[in-house]
């Protein structure tokens, strides 16, 4: 059984159930003063307990999707981190491999020219020595004859830490929502390219290129666009590109899309924090490096570095995030020839509901200002 199985989480509450009423069934023949029956009232207690918390921990998984299986939650998942040379589908040797396609959530969604595809890849970077899998979502249209020689406009779309990229999908409906807004109008159709902050296993490096460690500013800004140029149908200008995040994802996307101007036209920083935070999951991450350390913080990058020609969005909620002050702050910033929009919602936690309610206009509004 899966840890985002139903059946997992459907086992964890029969178990918490099913000793919840052995408790309340044998308590009576448990009542008495000797060893025995003071170690069993512990044992039926502590079992209740585990499972009851096992129980909320697995819903809690499956609904922000924490962790992706037992090894992920378990610290032994190996599967980011190596870079291997790939065959693409062409049989020419590349940074993109297919492992897998999957149909997209959507009335007709079995056909890929109504519902478009999901592709997972594995993505490996020949400058920043990383590789990560992915998802991508291909719009209908790729797969549509009078689209063949069109090229799309794509989104890099990272996740929060220490979410997985299948929360972009299953928890977040990022290809859901796209394919919706697209075919309402709202959108152009696009490509979306999904992943989580967190390419080395086991550290949460805030899409920093850490001196003498990995380079994952380099992995999101550099390796992953031109690796997905060379597999897709995909524009190579800035105007071409997006980037979005939300929590550490967001603030990966409103950092990628200020440092690099010449690779992103546009990101959009859901929930997301201002500057890198030193922590237990991220260690050091500048290494007394001043340099590094200061264009970490986006507040020290609108003050003190050239605005950049790109289009920024930042969201919060005036109750229930953190952020509210700072993302007013940031705005306040922001100066042209740089722009800059906002999601300001009047509550809102820091969790999928919030941001699924902020992804559709979004998604339409950096559609807007990215072109074919």
């Amino acid at each position: 059984m899966g840890l985002t199985s139903n059946a997992a989480l459907a086992v964890a509450v029969l178990l918490a159930v099913l000793l919840f009423v052995g408790t309340v069934w044998f308590w009576p023949r448990l009542a008495g003063r000797n060893w025995r029956a003071v170690l069993g009232r512990v044992v039926l207690l502590a079992l209740t307990q585990v499972m009851v918390f096992a129980s909320v921990g697995l819903a809690a998984n499956k609904e922000f999707g924490f962790y992706a299986s037992w090894a992920d939650l378990f610290g032994q998942e190996q599967e980011p981190g190596v870079v291997v040379d790939h065959d693409t589908a062409g049989g020419a040797s590349g940074p993109v491999k297919v492992t897998g396609t999957q149909s997209v959530n959507v009335p007709g969604g079995s056909q890929p020219r109504v519902g478009g595809q999901i592709q997972k890849v594995d993505i490996a970077g020949p400058k920043s020595k990383l590789a990560s899998p992915a998802y991508v979502y291909l719009p209908p249209e790729y797969f549509r004859p009078e689209y063949k020689d069109k090229q799309f406009p794509a989104s890099v779309v990272i996740t929060g830490y220490p979410g997985t990229a299948e929360n972009l999908i299953k928890g977040l409906h990022y290809p859901q929502t796209a394919n919706k807004q697209a075919r309402e109008g709202k959108m152009q159709p696009m490509i979306l390219v999904m992943l989580r902050p967190s390419i080395v296993p086991g550290r949460d490096t805030e899409c920093v290129n850490i001196p003498g460690g990995p380079q994952t500013e380099t992995f999101f800004a550099e390796d992953l666009p031109a690796a997905i140029q060379g597999e897709y149908r995909v524009g190579t200008k800035p105007e071409n590109w997006g980037v979005i995040g939300n929590s550490t994802g967001g603030y990966c996307a409103l950092k990628i899309a200020m440092k690099h101007p010449d690779r992103f036209a546009a990101g959009a920083g859901l929930s997301a924090n201002y500057m890198a935070p030193i922590d237990d999951q991220t260690g050091d991450l500048f290494h007394g490096d001043t340099k590094v350390k200061q264009e970490s913080d986006l507040m020290w990058l609108l003050d003190h570095k050239p605005a950049p020609p790109v289009s920024l969005l930042a969201t919060s909620s005036k109750e229930g995030e953190d952020n509210y002050q700072d993302t007013l702050k940031f705005i306040d910033k922001v100066k042209a020839p740089t722009r800059v929009s906002s999601i300001l919602l009047d509550s809102g936690g820091h969790n999928f509901n919030t941001w699924r309610r902020e992804i559709p206009a979004t998604l339409v509004w950096i559609s807007g200002r990215l072109k074919a």
